[in-house]
């Protein structure tokens, strides 16, 4: 039985969304996993009083009392909150009590408590926060998508290849095609850490790297090489591609608002609104640490727990964690 620990505190609209999530994952997801909820019993248990058909047997609560809030600063909050839902789950998944941790609360106390407390594989100079986008041609992974606002070449090469590796062993894409993102195609374009990034990334023969892409091709293909699988940028300009691309869905249903409104209810239309919903990936994975941590965003809502439920149990199956730390070795 693979054990998921989840956040029951860490979102802002938690516990609600965290308990019903965790409901629906265990109700339409197989039965290869428990959850193991972290907060306060009290709260949790109130909460679970509220879905009385929930599969109690595969519920495991464990209490931490505090709470870090999205506002605090994350290295000082990790210090100073220790028996925070956070760090408790986070602690668990070191001690192998659990096998993934996900929390849609503060990313930076994430990003903080995961590096200390699990620590890096050897040979990963920074965790990067990778984002999966829906496009026509499949998935494609940006990273890093916020949680490294300033890299240099060295840690640009670094996500490339941990974004090779989960495109391999969670979506099953062999050889994934690898684009620097950049604001042209020629090798001369970019700053200077782009620059020396692409001089890198072109060396190492166990990235397929097929040189610099633009926003364009991310969503149409690139028009050399076709789809790209792995988006490689800083934190900064992956933030904001992340949070620009999640708003595409909503433009769209306002423009078509505009007439009766009839369109929306067309299948055809239905089922492209369902394949821009960011909540079907559920959460990012945050690649190089020593076990599976899932961010969610704070706002998620419970399909995106569910689902990243769904991508943690996933990534212990194909044994991620395992191949990053051999790959990095």
């Amino acid at each position: 039985m693979i054990r998921i620990a989840l956040d029951a505190l860490g979102g802002d609209h938690a516990p609600s969304v965290e308990i019903e999530g965790a409901r629906l994952a265990l109700a339409d997801l197989p039965p290869t996993f428990e959850v193991h909820l972290i907060g306060q019993p009290e709260v949790i248990e109130r909460e679970l009083a509220q879905h009385p058909g929930i599969e109690r047997s595969r519920i495991v609560i464990h209490e931490a009392p505090d709470v870090i809030g999205m506002a605090e600063k994350p290295l000082e909050a990790v210090r100073r909150k220790p028996k925070s839902s956070l760090m408790v789950g986070i602690g668990l998944h070191a001690k192998g009590t659990v096998d993934a941790f996900i929390s849609a609360g503060n990313t930076g106390a994430i990003l903080a408590a995961s590096t200390i407390v699990l620590g890096l594989h050897p040979g990963v100079q920074r965790a990067t926060l990778a984002a999966l986008f829906p496009t026509a041609n499949g998935p494609i992974l940006v990273l890093d998508a916020g949680a490294n606002v300033d890299c240099v070449p060295k840690e640009l090469v670094g996500f490339a290849r941990l974004g090779s590796l989960y495109m391999a062993d969670v979506i099953g894409i062999d050889r994934p095609r690898v684009g620097l993102l950049n604001i042209g195609e020629e090798d001369k374009k970019g700053g200077v850490v782009v620059r020396e990034a692409y001089e890198l990334l072109k060396a190492t023969d166990s990235i397929n790297f097929i040189g610099n892409v633009e926003g364009r091709d991310l969503l149409a293909g690139h028009a050399k090489f076709g789809h790209v699988d792995v988006a490689v940028c800083d934190g900064f300009v992956g933030n904001i591609l992340l949070k620009f691309y999640e708003s595409v869905g909503a433009l769209m249903h306002r423009l078509m608002e505009r007439g009766d409104g009839s369109a929306l209810e067309h299948p055809e239309v239905r089922r492209a609104f369902h394949f821009l919903d960011y909540s079907q990936y559920g959460g990012g994975p945050l690649l190089g640490v020593k076990g599976v941590t899932i961010i969610c965003h704070g706002t998620s809502p419970a399909n995106a727990i569910k689902h990243a439920i769904r991508v943690a149990v996933h990534s212990v199956e194909v044994n991620l964690d395992q191949h990053i730390g051999a790959e990095f070795a």
